[in-house]
């Protein structure tokens, strides 16, 4: 491993804006709006690889290439994502592929003495039914949901693979675990987007056919905390400069609200005027997932971007890319 600051000389302090910053999965939904922010922060070296140029299940590939970019910052933000249907249908691949994402870009960046890393994960890593709000304590201590088990154990995998470089070679790296996510970049895909994405599509499609009525999974009785990503993007910069500690740290607002609520919002800002009706044959997955954020409230980070407002600026940025996104969806 090469040279890199340890726990013994790391303090939090604001990073290097000249130094070599990797962002892992650059041109997804939350690396896109990290990136984002790191530029706006003044950060001139940021490096990024899309899955054609460097595939980070390949371990040699990905060892080649921190030997040669030699990052001094990392966001491990890379990851196979999706929603209810994708993780349900498929948890081979989301264990199997998540679990070497994480294990070459950790294994590499540790032989390569990377300073500062931040490992971003999900709320799925939590029990199903944990008390809410979901405090960081409650990891491991009972099951999780079913349909996204594969992908939230790849997900804690990580987070013990942090605080194990953390005990056994010193390094200050840390996790953060976001709330639910969406914003520009997110993925619209019929098949595979998660809930918030998923409903702005299809409120969307309804208005543009001149639908009288959506149908919608579930009963719609679930909470569901909803965090925009250029606030997620916000608090990973704060916590790479103001927070050390081997526990993760959770990312949201505090607040929740029912799937039936959103989606009625989503109408609103559609401009959708028909009925909306639910299929309770399809299931509703976790009842209440709202994190507790005190941890990061006390790091000195709140949100600040409200709902209605993220959800319009998500719908137009939907609407102007709407013709490609249905092309791959």
């Amino acid at each position: 491993m090469s040279e890199a600051a340890t726990l013994d000389d790391w303090a939090p302090h604001p990073l290097d804006r000249d130094a070599t910053f990797y962002v892992a999965g650059h041109r997804g939904l939350v690396g896109s709006g990290i990136w984002r922010r790191l530029q706006s922060a003044g950060f001139t070296d940021l490096v990024g690889r899309s899955s054609s140029e460097l595939d980070l299940k390949d371990r040699g590939s990905v060892f080649d290439f921190f030997a040669e970019t030699r990052p001094k910052y990392v966001v491990l933000a890379a990851a196979k994502v999706g929603g209810i249907l994708a993780n349900n249908t498929y948890p081979v691949d989301f264990l199997s592929d998540n679990l070497r994402i994480q294990t070459n870009v950790l294994d590499a960046a540790l032989q390569v003495g990377v300073e500062r890393l931040l490992f971003l994960g999900s709320s799925c890593i939590y029990p199903r039914l944990a008390p809410q709000p979901i405090t960081e304590d409650s990891l491991l201590t009972g099951h999780l949901e079913p349909t996204n088990d594969a992908y939230a154990i790849a997900k804690i995998a990580g987070i013990l693979g942090v605080q194990a470089v953390r005990r056994q070679y010193g390094l200050p790296w840390i996790s953060a675990m976001p709330t639910n996510l969406y914003g520009p970049g997110d993925n619209f895909s019929p098949t595979g987007s998660h809930v918030l994405p998923a409903l702005i599509r299809r409120y969307d499609e309804a208005v543009r056919e001149g639908l009288d009525s959506v149908t919608n999974w579930g009963t719609g009785s679930p909470r569901r905390e909803f965090l925009h990503v250029d606030d997620m993007a916000d608090a990973c910069l704060h916590l790479m400069e103001h927070y050390d500690g081997p526990e993760q740290v959770n990312v949201g607002t505090g607040r929740d609200s029912t799937i039936k609520e959103i989606a009625q919002t989503i109408a609103e800002v559609t401009g959708f005027q028909g009925q909306t009706h639910w299929d309770t044959t399809k299931p509703d997955g976790t009842p209440q997932k709202l994190l507790d954020v005190s941890r990061l409230r006390a790091a000195g980070w709140e949100a600040k971007i409200a709902m209605r407002e993220g959800l319009t600026s998500t719908l137009a940025w939907y609407r102007e890319h709407a013709a490609d996104l249905r092309e791959v969806g």
